[in-house]
This record gives C-alpha cells, structure tokens and sequence, in this order.
C-alpha cells in the first residue's frame, strides 16, 4: 500500500469518528476508545488471546499502533505474556523485575470479512451504550418535569416518544384510557423515572401520575409557578374525574378562582389536554372535617364524626344523597379519602342510628354480663360514656356517684366488681400467656398488659427480643397502595387504641433492656438538653455580636 493511502486511511478513520460522535451527542474520544477496543479484538484473534494486546489510535493524524504486553520477570512461564529480564534489557535498558510492561509492536493486520463485521458490531455496542449513559445524565435531573415528543412507534400498547435527543416510552398502564396515538403524533407527558438500564428504555413517562395534573396547572396558572399558591395535593382516577387542593399564601387572593380562570380558560386548558377528565378545584383548610365535607360535594353532609387515632372519619348523609356521596364505583368517596389522607365511611342517618343501637346494646350487655348487674343500670354507665370495665375499675370513684341515682355504696360496689372481673380475666389471660410460650422478659415493659401480651403471643412474638425488632407499623397498622387504591393494613396491637410514638417507646425500652442501644441514645437526660439550650443560645449571642460588630 502506498503512503497516500495509508495517510487516506488514517483519515477517514478520524473522519469516521468526528461524524459518529457529532450524530450520537457523544465525545469523540468514546468512539476512538470503541475502534481501540474493536482492533483488538480482530488482532487478538489473528495472533491469539493467549497474547495480551494492545491498540492504540493516535487522535491527531489517526495512526494505528498495535502492541503486545509483556511482563517482566526472573524466571519466564508463559511465553506469551512473559519476557526475561536479560532479553528484556536488550530493547529496553531501563527494564527491571516488577517495573512498566514492556511493549512489542506487531505487524498491522488487514481485516477479513468475518473480523471487519465482528469489530463494526463492538464499535455499534460500544457507541450505544455510550449514547444511553448520555440519555442517562441528560435526563436524571429532570425527573418531575412535563416534556413534549412525538410518536415514534406503538407497541404492545405502549407507545415510545423521541424527544429529539432520546427515546422515552410511556406504558400502556400510565397512558389516559381510550387514549390512541399513532405515529407522527405530537404528545405530552411527564418524567416519573429515568433509570440507568443496560438495554430496554430509561426514561419513563406518564399521563396518569398526579404531578402530572399538577404541573400542567403551575404551567397555566402564574400564581402556583411563583409559589403565591401551592398545591397541596391531587387525587385522580385517569381520564374520569379528580380533586386538586390549593391554597393561597395571599389572603387577598382566592386560590380557586385563580386555577379556575376567568371564564373557566386555565382549568379548561387543563381538562383538554386530559381528555376532558373533570377537575374539582377545592380550597384546602387544617380542618379536616370541614376539608371532607368540601371533598364530597355535591353530596350533601349531615354530620362527621372523627376518629383521630385510626385517621378515619363517619360521614353521615341523607338517604337520598348517599349515592351522590359514595360516587360511580365508590369514585367520589374513594378520591376525597385520598385527598384527604383519612379513611371515610358513608353512613346513612338510619346507618348511623342503627350501629349506635348496636354499639349501645353491646356495651349494655357487656356490663351486664361482667359486673352481674340490671339492664337499666348497665344503660345508665353507658349513657355516661363508660366503653368498657378498665375504665369503671380505674375511674376515680367520683365520676361514677355523679351519675343520677348512684350513691357512694353503689359506685364502691360497680368498681369492687369490676376490680374483681379484671382479676379473674387476668388469671385466664396468664394461663394463656403461659400456653403459647411467651417469656417473662415481655412483662417487664409495663406499658403492654396481659391482653396486649397474650395478642402478641397468638402472632408468634414471644420475647422481648421478638418485640424489639418489631416494626411500629406491625403493630398499630399501615396503608399500602394496592393498583392504585389506599388499603389498610391491621397491625396486631390496633385494636388497643396505642398511639404511634407510645409503640415506638415500648420498642426503644425494649431495645435498652437487651442493650441494643443505650438509653442515652433514645432518652436524653435533662442535663443534655439543658446543656444543648445553652449552647444554643450562645450561638445566637455570638451571631447577634456578630452582626452588631
């Protein structure tokens, strides 16, 4: 070959590499690394992988030098990757045992048919996983934002978008029902995941996901962009119907109004691009009962009993008015729950009366059983609020003689009674606690009775070292989203009424009766937080001198 043409050669190749790195958006040096690697593989097949091979391409005149590897040592015993020393320091003075490789040039090899397609497939690898590491940086700080593409191809329901830079795909599962899109197709969507992925798409899009509705409304209204008003939160059922909550940090501006629009124009611009999915815009309020009741419009709410420790409210609403209330499906009680974060029950007036009778006739016969007492009393404690016997034998004996008709001989005897049916209770409760294998260790948190021992027990938590690795949520309960819907999850111990941090401080004892932490760590003593207060407050002494000076 003639040195012009190896000069063309080197040339193109340079040439070769600019155009590839200038269409795929990506550093020239990554494409000469790739041919590197390609070449190498061709030579390491033409003279064998025994030999450790080296390529290495010149970026300014586009020279190719091939190399092999060899190890300097004393003794040599693979033929292959290993010099001796003294033939080593024929070529290289400066050669030494342990010291810089030596490097052999090997001829330049011409590629056949079957080389030349094996190294153009590394260099289509190499280049493609250099362009989805771009994808990947270009794109992982952009999570939460709404971007614009067009269709590029339908799949199985799914369809990918080119973003002009990349591809992104956007699920069957997160595309508006009876949406279509076929190529061509201008479409909108919002960046929920961006993965780093060896093959398959990285960046996720979605029409369905909430933040979706609610940056196409800080896209429309100025106020949310600016941050006057906030968006607090968004419940949607795709396509169909959803709430937004808003609220404003300008009294002198209506949160409402503002998303709606002058004539309907900001929400309107919303609606259509989700297809015509109607918005209920509400103003948030810290009052919860209040926020529920603007949740369930247009139903009509008669009353709303909360239940702070179980997060969950009763609504009660006329007959009429209760299928307007639960909504298609259970859709406008279901989208108010999850606004809202609390459960809600619906109850009818004739509901609500007919599970108070219940409730009333349950604890009626509760005391009448256990404390072998008449109807008409047992209504009368009812009547006054009393739920159950712990209460009636921990009361303090006052509350029970201000009952009309109960003088101070009767509330002694009610509470002797009740004592009585505890002590008893707690004797089968013991025997129980003794069947099922549950340690002494665990009476010694005294916040956990023997009810509340005996319930762990009949879960299989059986020591103090059981408990202590307990989740708090295990045992007051949680809520997991199961396609799409809030559900409650019972935890073992819900039924006590025990508040989140009371079990979280029972683990934590637990914890430092088997020396898992330190007191210390958990409980602070006063002396630390004093100490933690001043010098607090020096901190701000020396700032304020700061600022004087």
């Amino acid at each position: 070959m003639s040195p012009t043409g190896i000069s063309a050669n080197r040339l193109e190749l340079l040439q070769i590499a600019d155009a590839v790195a200038k269409e795929k958006s990506i550093d020239k040096k990554i494409v000469i690394s790739a041919m590197e690697e390609a070449i190498q593989r061709a030579a390491a097949s033409k003279y064998g992988s025994e030999n450790r091979i080296k390529v290495e391409i010149d970026e300014e005149t586009g020279s190719i030098k091939l190399m092999r590897l060899l190890e300097v040592v004393e003794e040599v015993t693979d033929n292959f990757r290993e010099i001796s020393l003294e033939e080593a320091k024929i070529k290289h003075p400066d050669a030494e045992i342990g010291g810089p490789e030596i490097t052999e040039e090997l001829p330049p090899i011409d590629f056949g048919r079957v080389a030349a397609q094996s190294a153009k497939q590394v260099i289509v690898q190499k280049v493609r996983d250099a362009e989805r590491e771009r994808h990947y940086e270009e794109f992982k700080d952009r999570v939460g934002e709404i971007i614009s593409g067009v269709v590029k191809r339908v799949e199985y329901g799914s369809i990918v978008v080119d973003l002009g830079r990349a591809e992104a795909i956007i699920r069957k599962d997160d595309l508006l029902p009876r949406e279509i899109y076929r190529p061509g197709d201008r479409v909108r969507a919002y960046i929920f995941d961006v993965r780093r992925e060896m093959r398959g798409p990285q960046i996720f899009l979605s029409r369905t996901h909430s933040d979706f509705m609610a940056n196409l409304f800080a896209q429309e209204v100025p106020e949310i962009y600016d941050g006057i008003i906030e968006i607090v939160g968004v419940a949607r059922d795709p396509g169909s119907r959803a709430k937004i909550a808003v609220q404003s940090t300008d009294s002198s501006i209506d949160p409402v109004g503002a998303c709606v629009g002058m004539r309907g124009s900001r929400v309107q611009a919303v609606v259509n691009e989700l297809q015509g999915e109607k918005i209920d815009i509400l103003s948030w309020t810290n009052d919860i009962a209040d926020f529920v009741v603007k949740a369930l419009q247009p139903s009509e709410v008669m009353k709303v009993v909360l239940y702070d420790e179980d997060q969950r409210l009763e609504v009660v609403v006329p007959e009429d008015q209760l299928s307007l209330a639960i909504g298609r499906r259970g859709q406008n009680v279901r989208l108010a729950s999850e606004l809202s974060g609390w459960d809600i029950d619906i109850l009818t007036e004739d509901q609500e009366s007919e599970r108070r009778q219940k409730e009333f006739q349950e604890r009626t016969t509760l005391f009448m059983e256990s404390l072998d007492v008449d109807e008409l009393l047992s209504q009368l404690l009812v009547t006054e609020g009393f739920s159950d016997i712990e209460e009636l034998a921990f009361v303090e004996i006052e509350e029970i003689t201000n009952i009309a008709g109960f003088d101070e001989e009767t509330a002694q005897e009610i509470q002797a009674r009740a004592n009585d049916f505890l002590e008893k209770e707690n004797i089968i409760l013991e025997e129980k606690r003794k069947d099922l294998g549950v340690t002494d260790d665990l009476l010694e948190l005294e916040d956990l009775n023997l009810k509340m021992i005996v319930k762990l027990g009949e879960n299989d938590i059986k020591t103090l070292e059981d408990f202590a690795y307990c989740a708090t949520d295990d045992l007051i309960g949680w809520y997991e989203n199961i396609e799409g819907k809030k559900v409650h999850q019972t935890g073992i111990l819900e039924s006590f009424d025990l508040q989140h941090e009371e079990i979280n401080t029972l683990i934590m004892q637990a914890r430092i009766k088997l020396g898992i932490v330190s007191e210390e760590e958990v409980f602070p003593t006063q002396d630390e937080d004093l100490e933690e207060e001043k010098d607090d407050v020096d901190e701000n002494k020396i700032s304020d001198n700061e600022e004087i000076n």
